[in-house]
């Protein structure tokens, strides 16, 4: 998280707002040594995020009781060129959002697991309308039955969310409208127009 508070005006229900609509994190656990760190699809419901891991992996493994974990949500970011604001004695940056949720991590009891599937993948798959909707139903149940002895859900009671958007609140507006205007024009993709827009709306925040 950057630390200037100028970036950090977002209201909570707006930092889990993005968190859900992203749904894919970094899963961050510390143990022993380096933090354990895993790529994870989400459900975030309320304060709480539903998950599933591998069961070969080492937060799986760590998981003897619950830990403290945060999952790190990143959103549109693109590199920022000082001269593009249009004002002098600028250096570059990045732009870029991202929401940290924090939490205590533990595993679930293997029978959530089906529920889990089903709920994630109706989420994911009803972005894709007017696609048919794939659902586990379609799989071949002793396929599915051997597929589901290979992960574990897991859940994690949200305790703190914390959002950077970092979209050059601290520049004169038509610093700030001038560069998202560049972000844009350079940017490869629909990321950096989703930070530009971000950018352009960002009138009177900090």
């Amino acid at each position: 998280m950057h630390p200037n508070p100028v970036f950090h005006t977002a209201q909570a229900q707006d930092n889990l707002a993005f968190a859900r609509e992203r749904g894919f994190g970094v899963l961050a656990v510390q143990a022993q040594g380096a933090p354990m760190l895993s790529h994870v699809p989400f459900l975030l419901q309320g304060m709480t995020v539903d998950l599933h891991l591998v069961r070969s992996n080492p937060i799986v493994r760590a998981l003897k009781s619950p830990l403290p974990a945060r999952i790190a949500v990143s959103g549109p970011d693109a590199y920022v060129s000082p001269d593009w604001y249009g004002v002098s004695d600028q250096v570059p940056t990045w732009n870029y959002v991202a929401v940290h949720l924090t939490g205590v991590l533990e595993r679930r009891p293997q029978d959530e697991l089906r529920a889990l599937l089903d709920r994630q993948s109706a989420l994911f798959e009803d972005r894709l309308a007017p696609k048919t909707a794939w659902t586990t139903g379609k799989m071949d149940a002793n396929a599915l039955e051997r597929m589901m002895r290979m992960i574990v859900p897991c859940r994690m009671q949200v305790r703190d969310v914390d959002g950077t958007w970092k979209l050059s609140q601290n520049k004169p507006d038509t610093a700030r409208q001038a560069a998202a205007d560049q972000i844009e024009a350079y940017g490869i993709g629909a990321e950096t127009r989703i930070l530009a827009a971000l950018m352009r709306g960002a009138d009177g925040q900090g």
